[in-house]
């Protein structure tokens, strides 16, 4: 009996350590130094309590599925990657993107710029001419100016991530078809409607021959933003008339299955996407609309949603300002972008350029100057910022495919809840309060208490 007994107090230990483990939470706290520390947490009977607050999470209420959590991998990031070590970049890439290696942190969907953004070195586009000649057909379209640093280190990170998504967004178009002739501001001249259509069809298509599949394609970068260089401006008016009667038709007649998303600016406007999704002939050809969260509140992506539930909403960028600053960064940007972009229907959420150098180089003429990377490349030394951490609370953990299930607010631990393609719940929250907070969990028949410092970030796995 004595044996049964020992026998039995074991199968009893090893089923309690088992359950402890199926817990397991990554806790960031800068005040304390403390960067993805991974802890396990105990299990307890699913209860209410009237003393703690509570988060209920229900796992048959399903929303939206996640396509994925990253960054823009600009045209800069790729000459600062080119610059590493063949041994060093190598390394760095299985820890950004490989989803297999326990210590990635598992970026899984990437933008990119057609042609120059803000932080590639100079600007250019695929299909440049001495002023005064054009080249409506695109015959001497050309990826060319991508081929020294960009091709081959995107070609890189498909290697380590062959699943990973892709976005293109154009910054501009060539300057012959603006009406301003410069890479900076002005609109795109409606004689070469057309003419761009057929540009961004090339583009997707040299893409595709590269072995590069381009998932989505935004119409154009902040189109209310003519003062970056480069940019271009185009009122609501102006993208739908170009995606009904130039780029749907022509992703059409050319059999390209990119899907088309609109707006990619900021918060503050929802009426934008909403105005063109307004226009039958123009949703049609529309997967959904894009934003960024330099001015409103996230959650008129909501409105956007309300008006058009049967469209998807991305979030595409927003930067951190060097030098940055680790606690506020991270608490603002997992409340409003990891938390609120989801919450708020987001099928996408990520921060601006992976990697800049100590200087916030390389930029163009008129760039972003202050745009701190993800990490700060300086050679072969390799420096994590806040954006790196916001990042991986979520693209870590929630996988491609998850989808958003219902949890509910509560007043200083805002949160958001997944369920995983393999069954895993993954749920991340934030203390927003000022002071230490304990609080209770309830999933179905699962249950646990768990306290957060202030300020401090736990993404908790079961």
């Amino acid at each position: 009996m004595r044996i049964r007994f020992q026998t039995l107090c074991g199968i009893a230990l090893l089923f309690t350590l088992s359950l402890q483990a199926q817990i397991q939470c990554w806790t960031t706290h800068p005040a304390t130094q403390q960067f993805l520390q991974q802890s396990s947490i105990a299990s307890s009977p699913a209860q209410g309590s009237e003393t703690l607050p509570t988060i209920f999470i229900d796992g048959l209420k399903i929303y939206q599925s996640m396509d994925g959590f990253g960054c823009t991998l600009t045209g800069g990031s790729t000459q600062l990657l080119a610059k590493m070590s063949a041994e060093n970049r190598a390394a760095l890439l299985k820890e950004l993107f490989d989803p297999k290696a326990p210590s990635s942190i598992g970026i899984s969907y990437l933008r990119i710029s057609v042609g120059a953004s803000d932080l590639s070195d100079h600007v250019f586009s695929y299909n440049d001419f001495p002023e005064g000649q054009t080249d409506p057909l695109q015959q001497k379209f050309t990826l060319e100016p991508e081929r020294k640093d960009f091709l081959p280190m995107l070609k890189e990170i498909l290697r380590v991530n062959p699943t990973i998504k892709i976005m293109g967004s154009p910054w501009s178009p060539p300057t012959w078809m603006k009406t301003n002739g410069n890479s900076k501001g002005g609109s795109l001249k409606p004689e070469y409607y057309a003419a761009y259509a057929l540009y961004l069809v090339k583009y997707i298509k040299a893409m595709q021959a590269e072995g590069i599949a381009i998932d989505a394609l935004t119409v154009q970068n902040e189109p209310l933003h003519p003062g970056n260089n480069p940019s271009l401006l185009m009122y609501p008016h102006e993208q739908a008339n170009f995606v009904k009667n130039h780029l749907g038709p022509a992703f059409v007649k050319n059999g390209i299955r990119t899907k088309i998303i609109i707006y990619d600016h900021n918060a503050d406007r929802p009426d934008y996407p909403i105005a063109i999704l307004n226009d039958p002939a123009a949703k049609k050809f529309i997967d959904g609309s894009a934003f960024h969260l330099y001015g409103g509140p996230i959650e008129a992506l909501s409105e956007v949603h309300a008006a058009h539930p049967d469209k998807n909403l991305y979030f595409t960028e927003q930067w951190i300002g060097a030098p940055g600053n680790m606690e506020g960064d991270l608490k603002w940007h997992i409340k409003n972008l990891m938390i609120g972009g989801p919450r708020n229907w987001a099928k996408t959420v990520l921060e601006w350029n992976l990697a800049a150098d100590p200087q916030q180089n390389p930029h163009t003429d008129g760039g972003c100057t202050e745009c701190l990377g993800a990490i700060t490349l300086d050679q072969d030394k390799v420096t994590r910022n806040p954006a790196y951490y916001i990042m991986a609370h979520a693209s870590k953990f929630v996988k491609p495919g998850a989808k958003r299930i219902f949890s509910n607010n509560t007043l200083s631990l805002a949160n958001v809840a997944f369920k995983n393609p393999d069954g895993k719940t993954v749920l991340l929250v934030v203390n927003d309060s000022g002071k230490e907070e304990t609080f209770r969990v309830n999933a179905g028949a699962k249950g646990f208490t768990h306290t957060l410092a202030a300020g401090a970030v736990a993404t908790i796995m079961w």
